[in-house]
């Protein structure tokens, strides 16, 4: 893009040196470029998941968290890894074909971008700073206004890309971890209550199994097929070049985001767990982190708590309309990227005006089908030669898709209509889906081994 070009002597600004060979960024660089994709990745979902989780499985949030943290955390860093392996999230999805690759693409960039992420960031953000606002005034008017002062910041942001990694990994990264530490701190120190006594919903059964399906909320996977393609790009515009070396940063980086989000996420699920006797009620994260603050800091932990959810949400929307747009602007080339970003940014600010509750009531079922699809593609980029044999996994993502589809309409359209896909296993858990995408693995795998054997005799 003609604005990456522009800019790229700002990337520079924190290579720190790429070493002798060129082929490595220093400590420095390495946390600078982990902590901006920390900030990509942690944005509203990421904080209103983690709190509500520690309240309502009480007694088993320990458990529960360390399955949120399995599809939270791992899998969204696994992706960026077998992203940077295969060399983009387009050459990773082509194995499966090049139709597919095309549509699952478009699908999961409008998920994660106009029609569902990107909107939730400024409603969660408006949520939280009208406490702020004058009592008595016009709460559509205020919205409206708030999304449109928010979209036009973010969109200053992204059409200059080559300063996002520099502005999040130096300036909103770091404040909104000290802005958590010192929230967090202040539960540590006194607790507002304590954790129920008893689990609710589905954390009393099988905890971890929740917590794990509670990790699609966060959009983290379905995110890492933007966010890969733009810090492979930073990487590659700081001096790293070579395919294996890219890969082995990324990963470093990955690393470095992994480790934040499991701590921050560990910390709001214990400040969760000790508002469960304040709160037991609780529907939403964002009341937990709301209420916690206020108790501790008065009228200054509501500024607090519209600061941080201000901040994060801001980083995940500069990150998704650059990457978005970059993607669209690729893909569909008679539109600049300038233009893309500018209709990213319009779109959402519109659907954003609906509400932050409207937005969550459609995004289960989408996820629900596009997850399962993403899981399978990054499996097939981590396992080692499967660019040689693709067949098998296509037959995997086949069954793997068709469950996790046919599954997400039910439960959009008709919910509580029995289907034949009830009876595989695990599907009371909402996993569905794994033991046919396991099977059609093996299946094709054998079949073809029998084939090969039978040709050469």
């Amino acid at each position: 893009m003609e604005s990456s070009a522009q800019d790229m002597g700002g990337r520079e600004a924190i290579a720190r040196g790429a070493g002798e060979t060129g082929q490595t960024l220093d400590t420095r660089g390495s946390l600078e470029v982990g902590v901006a994709l920390f900030s990509m990745f942690f944005g509203a979902g990421n904080l209103i998941i983690a709190p509500l989780l520690g309240v309502q499985a009480g007694p088993n949030a320990v458990v529960a968290t360390l399955g949120y943290l399995v599809s939270g955390v791992g899998l969204p860093i696994a992706a960026i890894v077998a992203i940077a392996r295969a060399g983009t999230a387009g050459a990773l999805l082509d194995r499966i074909g090049t139709r597919f690759s095309r549509v699952f693409a478009i699908l999961t960039y409008l998920a994660i971008g106009p029609l569902l992420a990107i909107p939730r960031t400024a409603s969660t953000s408006f949520e939280m700073v009208r406490p702020l606002l004058p009592s008595g005034g016009d709460a559509g008017a205020f919205r409206l206004l708030f999304s449109l002062a928010f979209f036009a910041a973010a969109l200053a942001f992204a059409l200059h890309p080559a300063r996002i990694v520099r502005l999040m990994g130096k300036v909103t990264g770091p404040l909104l971890i000290a802005l958590l530490v010192l929230m967090v701190a202040a539960q540590v120190v006194a607790p507002a209550g304590d954790p129920l006594p008893t689990a609710q919903a589905g954390y009393a059964a099988t905890p971890a199994v929740a917590g794990f399906l509670q990790g699609y909320q966060t959009l983290d996977l379905l995110a890492s097929l933007a966010f890969g393609v733009v810090i492979t790009s930073s990487i590659r515009g700081l001096g790293v070049t070579r395919p294996d070396a890219i890969a082995r940063q990324v990963a470093r980086s990955g690393v470095v985001a992994g480790t934040l989000m499991a701590v921050v996420y560990c910390a709001l699920s214990y400040l969760g767990a000790r508002m469960g006797t304040v709160m037991p009620q609780a529907q939403n994260g964002a009341e937990v982190i709301s209420l916690a603050a206020s108790m501790h800091f008065g009228t200054a932990g509501t500024v607090l708590t519209a600061a941080i959810f201000l901040i994060a949400c801001f980083n995940v929307c500069v990150g998704l309309v650059s990457s978005i747009g970059e993607y669209f602007a690729k893909t569909f080339p008679r539109l600049p990227y300038r233009t893309w970003a500018v209709l990213i940014a319009v779109v959402s600010c519109g659907l954003s005006n609906v509400g932050l509750t409207a937005i969550l009531s459609y995004s289960v079922p989408v996820l629900m089908a596009l997850y399962p699809m993403g899981i399978c593609a990054v499996a097939m980029g981590l396992v080692p030669g499967s660019q040689r044999h693709v067949l098998p996994w296509r037959v995997s993502m086949a069954c793997v898709g068709a469950v996790s589809t046919l599954s997400a309409l039910r439960d959009a359209f008709a919910p509580g209509l029995a289907l034949p896909l009830d009876l595989l296993p695990l599907s009371s858990m909402g996993l569905g889906w794994v033991v046919p995408g396991i099977l059609g693995l093996v299946a094709e795998t054998v079949v073809g081994e029998i084939a090969r054997a039978h040709h050469a005799c």
